[in-house]
C-alpha cells in the first residue's frame, strides 16, 4: 500500500497535520475522519482516488496529534467547519474540489457544502446522515428512535467530567466492536492511540460531544459557519452506510435522500458496520470512484 506524504499547514486558528497521497497538481481531495479515528481511515481510499488523478488530503483534526488540541478551546462544528475552510483556501482548491467525511466528517462535509457551497463539486459522506433525515426519522418511526437512543448512550457518557477521559480506552475499544461487529480494529485503534497521547487530546476529542450538546464555544469567528451544520448540502451527494452499523441505525439511510440535492444518491453497503470503508474498501472504493467520475465529476486520470 503506497505510504502518504506527511503535510503541515498554518491555519490562522491552529497548525493542522495532515496525510496526502497523489499528485500535488490534481484536483483536491479533502478527506475527514471521525471519532474514535484519525487520518488513517482513509489508507484505502487515499491511494486508490491518487492513481485517479486526485490530490487527497487527510486532515488529523483539531485535537488530534500530531494537530494538537485547539488553541481557543472551541470544538463546537462550526470550528471543525472553519478549520476545514482554510484548509481548502491554503491549498488552492477550486470548484472541482471533492469533500469525503466520515462521522464527525460528514458532519462537517454537510455544513462546509451548506456553508459555502460555491467551493466544491461534490461531497461523500459516510455513517452519519443529514441532521434533517435524523430528525425526520426519530419523529416517524419510534422503533428507531427507541433503538438509536440505546445506541446513543455514549454521547450522554462522553458529557461526564474527567471520567471518559480516564476510561478512554476502555471506551474506544467497547465502541470499535460494538460499532464494526466483527472487524479487527488493532491497527486502527493504535494508530488512535498515537493520536491521543495524553489526556489533554483525549479531552479535546471528547470535547466534540459536550460543545454539541452544550455549544459553549469561545470564539466568535466560528458563530456563521456553525449555524449551517444543521442545514442539508447543496451540492450532489453520495451518502453511504453500514448495513451492519452498530452506531447509527441503517433505518435513518432511507430518509437522507429526501434531505439531499438533485443529483445525489444513497447506498446501504452489505456486510460494513460503522467503519465501513475499512471493512469494505474495495466496495466503499469503486462506488466513490464511480460517484465522482460520473458526469460533472472530475474524469479518471486513468
Amino acid at each position: 500500500m503506497p505510504q502518504p506524504r506527511e503535510l503541515t499547514v498554518e491555519l490562522p486558528a491552529l497548525t493542522v497535520s495532515a496525510l496526502a497521497w497523489g499528485p500535488e497538481d490534481g484536483p483536491l481531495a479533502l478527506c475527514l475522519h471521525g471519532f474514535p479515528d484519525t487520518a488513517w481511515t482513509w489508507r484505502h481510499l487515499g491511494p486508490e482516488l491518487a492513481e485517479r488523478g486526485w490530490r487527497v488530503v487527510a486532515p488529523f483534526t483539531r485535537g488530534y496529534a500530531p494537530t494538537g488540541p485547539a488553541p481557543d478551546g472551541d470544538y463546537r462544528v462550526g470550528a471543525l467547519i472553519t478549520d476545514a475552510l482554510d484548509l481548502c483556501r491554503a491549498l488552492g482548491s477550486d470548484d472541482r474540489t471533492v469533500l469525503i467525511g466520515h462521522d464527525w466528517g460528514a458532519l462537517t462535509g454537510y455544513g462546509m457544502a451548506a456553508h459555502e457551497p460555491e467551493m466544491f463539486g461534490q461531497l461523500v459522506a459516510m455513517a452519519v446522515p443529514p441532521i434533517g433525515a435524523i430528525t425526520e426519522t426519530v419523529r416517524g418511526n419510534w422503533r428507531i428512535a427507541g433503538s438509536q437512543v440505546l445506541r446513543s448512550w455514549y454521547t450522554m457518557f462522553n458529557q461526564l467530567p474527567a471520567v471518559p477521559e480516564r476510561l478512554f480506552d476502555r471506551l474506544v475499544r467497547l465502541l470499535w466492536r460494538r460499532w464494526s461487529p466483527g472487524y479487527d480494529g488493532t491497527n486502527d485503534l493504535a494508530r488512535l492511540a498515537e493520536a491521543m497521547p495524553d489526556r489533554a487530546h483525549r479531552k479535546a476529542a471528547l470535547t466534540y460531544y459536550r460543545h454539541t450538546l452544550l455549544p459553549r464555544g469561545t470564539s466568535r469567528r466560528y458563530d456563521v459557519a456553525h449555524r449551517a451544520w444543521l442545514d442539508s448540502p447543496q451540492v450532489p451527494t453520495l451518502y453511504l452506510h453500514g448495513a451492519d452499523d452498530g452506531c447509527m441505525s441503517p433505518g435513518f439511510a432511507e430518509r437522507a435522500a429526501r434531505h439531499l440535492p438533485d443529483g445525489s444518491e444513497v447506498d446501504v453497503v452489505a456486510n460494513a458496520g460503522h467503519f465501513l470503508h475499512l471493512e469494505q474498501p474495495d466496495q466503499v472504493n469503486a462506488r466513490i470512484a464511480d460517484f465522482l467520475n460520473r458526469p460533472g465529476g472530475e474524469p479518471s486520470a486513468g
